[in-house]
């Protein structure tokens, strides 16, 4: 359920791109009341700006709505929000969809940068292990391992993010936003639960 919450701003992205047109005229006329927006419906290259204006206003909404249940901010949610409103007011005051595109490898840069990180600050416990050590019990050794992996994956998500964008068309980018990074996660979530499964019962050396 988290997962889905974390990335329902990316699917109102792409419904929003990929439905434009088809859009009710009241909720464009509405996108145009906020500063920058002077959208028209039968301009195609318009559909990314909209798209761009609700993945910010979805963006708070989900860290409002978390700090509604939690008390509490989530810290991944506050790092992509922040990272979000930068370059996604440059996309629209710019008109330039480049830095759209650029947020979603500066903010998986920035997770492999945490997950590195994590090995040489505070108490140096591997930022795998922290979000993962209260279901499973696997050796220091085994947790630096996964961690290091997340870190690379993170790295190659934001490259990987950088070649759709250059050399593909943006309606490729916006399908890869989301079905991309979303199947990569959960076949990189898949193999690492089955590497971490045969520590799920064992203590922790």
């Amino acid at each position: 359920m988290k997962f889905l919450f974390d990335f329902f701003p990316v699917a109102l992205f792409f419904l929003v791109y990929k439905f434009f047109g088809d859009l009710p005229a009241a909720w464009v006329e509405a996108a145009n009341q906020f500063p920058l927006m002077a959208l028209n419906q039968s301009n195609p290259k318009d559909a990314i700006l909209m798209a761009t204006l609700v993945i910010i206003l979805a963006t708070i909404l989900q860290n409002v709505a978390y700090f509604a249940m939690h008390r509490r901010f989530e810290r991944m949610h506050l790092i992509t929000l922040g990272i979000l409103l930068v370059f996604g007011t440059l996309t629209l005051f710019l008109k330039d969809p480049l830095f759209i595109k650029w947020k979603v490898s500066i903010i998986n840069w920035a997770f492999a940068l945490a997950f590195i990180g994590s090995l040489f600050v505070g108490n140096r416990k591997p930022l795998a292990e922290r979000m993962m050590s209260h279901a499973i019990q696997a050796p220091a050794a085994t947790w630096k391992q996964v961690n290091t992996l997340w870190a690379i994956f993170f790295a190659f998500i934001g490259v990987l993010n950088l070649v759709i964008a250059y050399f593909f068309s943006e309606n490729v980018w916006v399908n890869f936003k989301l079905f991309g990074v979303l199947g990569l996660t959960l076949v990189f979530v898949v193999i690492q639960a089955l590497y971490l499964q045969k520590y799920a019962d064992e203590p922790a050396e």
